[in-house]
């Protein structure tokens, strides 16, 4: 429903649009542009698709994925030093951003075994693979998950399915007992860290996690070295932090500077952290299939039977025991952010942020190193068009994250420590993370950067077709969907703290996440053997950024924010009649919207007219850009979610219960998930407080103008 309001409200705009002059057609092409500055831009934007060595991706790639390279550790500091020296070389200023985080970087010493009815120990760590020579690296580890607790347990076992919330209820609801026992649990549904959670909260002394054949297995298709999903041996590694909010876990709201600097930061006790306390491991289902077919409980509800050839039960039975160790410590560990620049020429002090992570919990050749080399390869790009004398009128800044793998740390450490700089600076922030790890090309994005991202698909011809990057998306229909932003990666920080304009975006394909195998030889075997993507990514990528760098006037969409807003509470209101069937909607919030349409549609005409008139200062730009980037702090609301207050931005925010999804209108997504009509009329206070303040701050710009 909210998919097809928003389509019918962007379709009623292209008809007006079509009825308005070809100049006036060209303008939403061009946005922030005038006539002259578009012709040059156009030029540059030609010379820059010229100037993308392919062939230095691959390059790029193979040198980061050389080793495994865990935050925290020396491998990790070289892939940090070869990015410095790459960046630098291509003509960057290049600052590193030290903070020292509450982690591991190992997962210590762990077992697991059957203890009754006979001893077995299980398997840990991926089989070597005389195809794949990485996979007898000497340095890579067996499966852990960081933020484990530590503990030596001994128990009977139960299955939770996925191990959801709403898992963990239906085991309640069906009498199982939980306390005192292992659960065991499979990957997929939500973030391994509300797993833990869920079983911690009902008592559980342990959790082993396995991927099963079902969801990332043969049930798929061939299996590594055969095929490209997950064989008996793969284990999905990943951290488990859930705080209620995101970064260092003992400095929540402020960056974690180094124990050694000159300001001194505040930090809690581990002990008043939410951190888990009981011992929680990865397996295969090659070891898991171990325990689940020797379980003698009752059967299943349907939908809870996985792929291993057993019939899958509920409890294992007090003839099954299994033992769960896990020794993990962790300590305080400095991590480095790498940031480049290339300072804008004329407007240096407004930023486009460019960003994906460089730590991994393997080789990380598609999660994240893909997104890594072709960030690197950009950055000479770019540099070349700076060595010609035509670099970018606004900073463009590349970032590479470090311990974003235990819980997108880097990232959010800096903008805590940047946020005053953000507030002011910060155009966009555009999330590579794993951005070239396959053939399939998607993107997801804040409503004023949605424009941007289709308009430059289409200047991109797509590597295995004649079609453009933006036909080939778009297949058969209309137009390409593009997602909303949800959890896990380095956006969050950016979007739903601090409100800077975002999006997430790349090409995805086979991947054999977070596991040992993730390795070069995957990447070059299955994922895109031809190595085009990369450029071909590097171009839409160069492209966005430059267009935003070189405009008068951001090329914000401004009129997108109605349209997309006025879908989501359509949908949000749907959802609500589910349980409120008398629910009337939200009225404050209608006639906001209203007006924002009306603010929005003027603010539209007046730049078009400003920017055909050539009369602009730069002063005068200087000021309507101030007042563009102050747009999306609409949204930043000082109380945030009842959640979790870190979650700032009343727009979009991760969903607290998966972890990973897209919360769009997070306010009203919790009292939904609660089933509750309580706080309704304050969100409509809320909501429709932030709205009208952001069409009061459209009007006052139109009027400016």
């Amino acid at each position: 429903m909210m998919l097809e309001n928003s389509r019918k409200n962007c379709f009623r705009l292209f008809a007006i649009a079509g009825l308005l002059s070809t100049s006036f057609v060209s303008a939403q092409d061009w946005k922030g542009y005038t006539s002259s500055s578009k012709a040059e831009q156009e030029k540059l934007e030609t010379t820059f698709i010229s100037e993308v060595d392919f062939p230095k991706y691959r390059e790029h790639l193979k040198t980061l994925t050389e080793r495994p390279h865990i935050a925290g550790t020396e491998a990790n500091e070289k892939v940090a030093d070869y990015m410095a020296n790459v960046m630098e070389k291509a003509g960057m200023k290049v600052d590193l951003y030290p903070y020292d985080i509450y982690m591991s970087t190992s997962g210590g010493s762990s077992s697991v075994e059957l203890v009754t009815p006979f001893r077995m120990p299980l398997n840990q760590q991926e089989d070597i693979l005389e195809a794949d020579r990485f996979s007898s690296d000497p340095t890579l580890e067996k499966g852990w998950n960081a933020y484990s607790g530590s503990g030596d347990v001994t128990s009977t076992i139960v299955y939770a399915n996925y191990g959801t919330k709403e898992d963990f209820e239906q085991l309640v609801e069906m009498g199982i007992d939980i306390k005192g026992k292992i659960v065991i649990a499979r990957y997929g549904r939500n973030f391994r860290g509300f797993k833990a959670k869920f079983a911690e909260q009902y008592g559980a002394a342990g959790l082993i996690i396995y991927t099963d054949p079902a969801d990332s297995g043969y049930m798929k298709g061939l299996v590594y070295p055969e095929g490209y999903n997950y064989n008996e041996s793969a284990i999905q590694r990943g951290s488990i932090l859930t705080t209620d909010y995101e970064g260092d876990p003992l400095t929540p709201f402020e960056p974690s500077l180094p124990l050694d600097g000159k300001k001194k930061v505040k930090r809690l006790d581990p002990s008043e952290t939410s951190l888990h306390t009981i011992p929680v491991l990865p397996l295969p289902y090659g070891s898991a299939k171990e325990i689940i077919g020797r379980m003698k409980g009752k059967v299943v509800p349907k939908g809870w039977q996985g792929g291993l050839p057993y019939t899958y039960r509920l409890e294992g039975g007090e003839a099954l025991t299994v033992r769960l160790k896990v020794d993990q410590p962790k300590d305080f560990v400095r991590i480095n952010n790498v940031v480049g620049t290339f300072k804008g020429t004329t407007y240096p002090d407004e930023w486009i942020i460019l960003g994906c992570h460089y730590d991994a919990w393997a080789f990380g050749a598609t999660d994240p190193n893909s997104g890594t080399a072709m960030l690197l390869s950009l950055s000479e790009s770019i540099g070349e068009l700076v060595k010609q004398g035509k670099g970018p009128k606004r900073s463009i800044l590349i970032a590479h994250w470090d311990a974003e793998e235990h819980g997108v740390i880097g990232s959010s450490e800096w903008v805590e420590q940047m946020r005053d700089e953000l507030d002011a600076k910060a155009v966009a922030y555009l999330n590579f993370d794993g951005g070239v790890s396959g053939k399939n090309f998607g993107a997801s994005s804040s409503p004023t950067l949605k424009n941007l991202v289709t308009e430059m698909a289409k200047k991109v011809d797509y590597p295995y077709t004649d079609k453009t990057l933006y036909d080939q998306w778009r297949g058969d229909k209309e137009e390409p969907s593009i997602g909303n932003l949800g959890g896990g990666s380095d956006h969050i920080g950016f979007y739903m703290h601090v409100g800077v304009p975002s999006l997430s975006g790349g090409a995805g394909g086979p991947t054999l996440y977070h596991t040992n195998y993730d390795s070069f030889h995957f990447y070059e075997t299955y994922v895109d053997p031809e190595f085009k993507m990369g450029g071909t990514i590097e171009q839409w990528t160069g492209l966005m950024a430059l267009r935003m760098a070189n405009a008068e006037v951001l090329p914000y969409d401004v009129k997108r924010y109605a349209v997309d807003l006025k879908g989501h509470f359509a949908n949000a209101v749907e959802k609500i009649k589910k349980f409120d069937k008398d629910f009337a909607g939200f009225d404050k919030v209608q006639q906001s919207i209203a007006t924002l349409e009306v603010n929005a549609e003027g603010l539209d005409k007046a730049i078009q007219n400003a920017l055909a008139s050539g009369k602009m200062s730069k002063k005068e730009i200087k000021e309507i850009n101030k007042q563009l980037i102050a747009l999306e702090k609409s949204f930043i609301d000082e109380k945030g979610m009842y959640f979790g207050s870190w979650y700032k931005s009343l727009y979009a925010s991760t969903d607290p219960f998966s972890g990973y999804a897209s919360w769009i209108l997070p306010g009203l997504e919790y009292e939904i998930s609660l089933s509750s009509t309580e706080r309704l009329e304050e969100w409509d206070n809320r909501y429709s407080t932030a709205i009208a303040s952001l069409a009061d701050k459209i009007l006052k710009l139109t009027e400016s103008i």
